[in-house]
């Protein structure tokens, strides 16, 4: 039975619509949007009885000027009239755009979020296909069942009855410029339009679309080894069962992980269903699309850097059902698959995987539940899981496989630390890059192999400070120290994107002599280009890969040999799979490790560890050099042994001592504005009414704040921060939800809430 408003009941997808009733009316259940976070009841005239269906979108009269919105019906069933209700207007889409599954998702996400029902649904549907991109209006002709029993009466030129004998013969309407193909001209077109011989339709079509034509070489499978084989049975043993699983597949990095996703693929597509592949960033999605395309040939790609009409395509071929597999970043999740049989999320543990704007949902917990209402299978592979996933798969909560060996019994690589205290500065490894450093690639390079040098800094330098003052140049938006770029000679703020010449004196005390401190990519590449000027670089980070494609053309080059040292960023750390690279060095593996984040030393140790793992993935053995001021550190001595477990074990006491996840679940919330002290003193209202919920509900909670966010300045406002815990994350996100309902902020201030926060800054 329908239930109130505020708690829609979601029918099944193919429920029927009977009315108990003749009392009874056909009420659709809309949500808005934006606006107020309730559901509206708008009856259904009998006109758009068949049109109205859950997951469409519809046009209603809103408001007491009744002004036209667009919103979206998530439920349509008979009840009582208890109010004069107003009528739905109109009907936006053809065909629905969210599953019943997919919106009972979309509803738990807000309830679990803490956001707006109709902010999901907004996220879950792409602008692209809300829009339509890629289409236009086109009017179709065809002959009336009625005119066709009366076409001998009819007196038809032979133009005329050419454009009738041609529509006749089509299988479907057809636009004039079709039947301008097929040689009918406009003038009698129009003439049988007037004599109305011919209906016209109006439909939106889609504009002639070239697919991906490129023709991949095809793979056959490759022999599993015993490793593979036990990882795939599990996979296989859910499947067959028809039943929801968590696989935590805990590989080693070269362990071949991507050949077990695609031979239980293989499985899932052989029982007539499709697959979702989500990879953590743009830079891994060509690699993982040619892989999937190259064994299973119709692979659908979503990702941030396709045009609205490539999205709005790719988006219709995944609800034909006319693509096994879906590959793509972190909003894929929400890939519209008519029959899911099998979700993978390679990289698991990566933080792009948590989206940073409302909905703020991380795509591994959504995927974990979308699997479980579609009762199929979700693998989480990673050679370094995050600590919640495996903590969880400790506890029995997931299906924990080890991979513990590459494949061909490949050796890990040797992995050296350079103690950065006690470098070697003479004149001749003056720079980034210690002698030790430098002998290594001098190594590599001779022998024939490929290097990769990590440095997790953008930019030529990192800071500028004045000599006399000693001042540091910030961005007066945020507060935080420029970087200085060589392009163009001017400073960047990386959080604002605020810009400025650069200076040539103290903007502070106009002295002149500015010094120019610390080393971003831009440095790295300009100092490994003058010290090894026979052999090709090439840089990737953000401030060169940005247009489409250029992930891919970059990989490509290194790929085939034309580039011999890759350097940049992160992006270049995970999941690429190189057999020519013999070295990976780390210019400095500190540069997060300190940073006033609980998880600073897991990312760290991720990190340290996929690089390390870039490299002896073919048949040279590999090295990996980390320069570090903190050799001694326990994330970098486990990296360096290759023994995430190690970490594992020595970090989650300390994380179950403090109350944090994975033995507790957090929210953050964060207020911002533009006048410090009242975005603090709002801060501090919520916080009371935060504590003062939780002390109603007897949930034993820590709420820590509010206080300063570690970055306090950003974009021109001051932000605070209050940070809540609790061991009963149902019990805090229901307090959470109470203490900030209807809550008004000050003008001009801001504030959210982050539950299962990643960004602690």
């Amino acid at each position: 039975m329908y239930r109130s408003d505020s708690q829609p009941t979601l029918f099944d997808d193919q429920a029927p619509w009977e009315a108990d009733s003749a009392a009874e009316q056909l009420v659709a259940s809309v949500v808005l949007p934006t606006g107020p976070k309730q559901t509206y009841s708008y009856l259904v005239p009998e006109s758009l009885s068949q049109a109205v269906e859950p997951g469409r979108r519809v046009r209603v009269p809103f408001g007491h000027g009744n002004r036209s919105v667009i919103g979206y019906c998530v439920e349509v069933g008979y009840r009582s009239a208890e109010r004069k209700l107003k009528s739905v207007a109109g009907v936006v889409d053809e065909r629905s755009l969210l599953s019943g599954s997919m919106l009972r998702l979309t509803r738990w996400m807000a309830d679990y979020y803490l956001c707006d029902w109709g902010q999901v649904l907004e996220a879950v549907v792409p602008a692209a296909v809300r829009e339509q991109a890629g289409t236009r209006l086109t009017t179709l002709l065809s002959v009336p069942p009625e005119t066709r029993a009366r076409l001998d009466e009819l007196k038809l030129s032979a133009k005329q009855a050419a454009v009738v004998r041609t529509l006749l013969e089509s299988p479907r309407p057809l636009s004039a410029q079709e039947l301008a193909r097929a040689g009918c001209t406009q003038a009698p077109i129009a003439a049988l339009r007037r004599k109305g011989v011919l209906a016209a339709e109006t439909r939106r079509l889609a504009r002639d679309a070239e697919d991906d034509k490129t023709v991949h070489p095809r793979e056959d499978d490759h022999v599993l080894n015993a490793d593979q084989q036990q990882a795939l049975d599990t996979i296989l043993h859910s499947l067959e069962s028809s039943r929801h699983e968590t696989v935590l597949l805990h590989g080693i990095t070269g362990s071949g992980k991507t050949e077990v996703y695609i031979r239980a693929i293989q499985e899932v597509v052989r029982y007539g269903r499709q697959a979702i592949v989500l990879v953590p960033e743009i830079s891994l999605t060509p690699q993982t699309r040619q892989r999937f395309q190259a064994r299973f040939g119709n692979v659908a790609v979503l990702h941030s850097h396709l045009s609205d009409a490539d999205r709005h395509r790719h988006w219709q071929r995944i609800a034909r059902g006319d693509v096994s597999v879906v590959v793509g970043a972190r909003s894929a999740v929400f890939a519209p698959v008519p029959h899911l049989g099998l979700i993978v999320l390679d990289e698991e543990h990566e933080s792009s995987f948590k989206q940073e704007t409302a909905p703020r949902y991380h795509a591994r917990d959504v995927a974990l539940r979308r699997a479980s209402e579609e009762r199929v299978p979700l693998v989480l592979g990673s050679a370094t899981p995050a600590l919640e996933s495996y903590e969880r798969a400790r506890r029995g909560e997931y299906r924990l496989v080890e991979m513990p060996r590459r494949v061909f019994d490949r050796p890990l690589p040797e992995v050296l630390t350079v103690d950065l205290r006690h470098g070697d500065r003479s004149r001749e490894t003056r720079g980034v890059i210690s002698r030790q450093l430098h002998q290594a690639m001098n190594m590599a390079l001779a022998d024939g192999g490929q290097v990769i040098l990590l440095l997790n800094r953008r930019g030529f330098s990192t800071h500028i400070q004045c000599q006399h003052c000693g001042e540091v140049l910030r961005c007066p938006h945020c507060e935080i120290a420029m970087t200085h770029h060589r392009a163009g000679n001017v400073t960047i703020c990386h959080y604002c994107d605020f810009q400025t010449p650069a200076p040539r004196a103290c903007p502070h005390c106009h002295a002149p002599g500015m010094h120019y401190g610390g080393t971003g990519t831009q440095k790295l590449e300009a100092e490994v280009r003058a010290r090894f000027p026979d052999y090709r670089t090439m840089r990737m980070d953000t401030d060169t890969m940005q247009g489409p494609g250029s992930h891919e053309r970059a990989l490509a080059a290194f790929r085939s040999g034309e580039v011999q040292i890759l350097l940049g960023t992160q992006m270049i750390a995970k999941g690429l799979d190189f057999p020519a690279v013999t070295l990976v060095g780390v210019i400095n593996a500190d540069t997060a490790l300190h940073l006033p984040d609980f998880r600073a030393a897991e990312r760290t140790c991720q990190l340290l560890v996929q690089v390390a793992g870039r490299t002896g993935r073919g048949n040279q053995p590999g090295r990996v050099l980390v320069q570090t001021f903190n050799p001694d550190h326990v994330a970098i001595r486990a990296a360096a042994s290759h023994d995430y477990r190690a970490f594992a074990n020595l970090e989650l006491p300390v994380r179950e001592a403090l109350a944090y996840p994975p033995f507790a679940s957090m929210a953050r919330l964060v207020v911002r504005g533009p006048v410090e002290t009242v975005a603090g003193g709002f801060a501090e209202h919520l916080a009371e009414r935060l504590r003062h919920e939780l002390a109603v509900r007897r949930v034993t909670a820590r709420v820590l704040g509010p206080a300063p966010a570690p970055i306090a300045k950003l974009r021109g406002l001051f932000r605070f921060q209050i940070q809540a815990q609790a061991a009963d994350g149902v019990a805090l996100r229901a307090a959470l939800a109470a203490a900030v309902a209807d809550v008004k902020p000050p003008e001009h201030v801001q504030w959210i809430v982050d539950v299962d926060p990643l960004d602690m800054m």
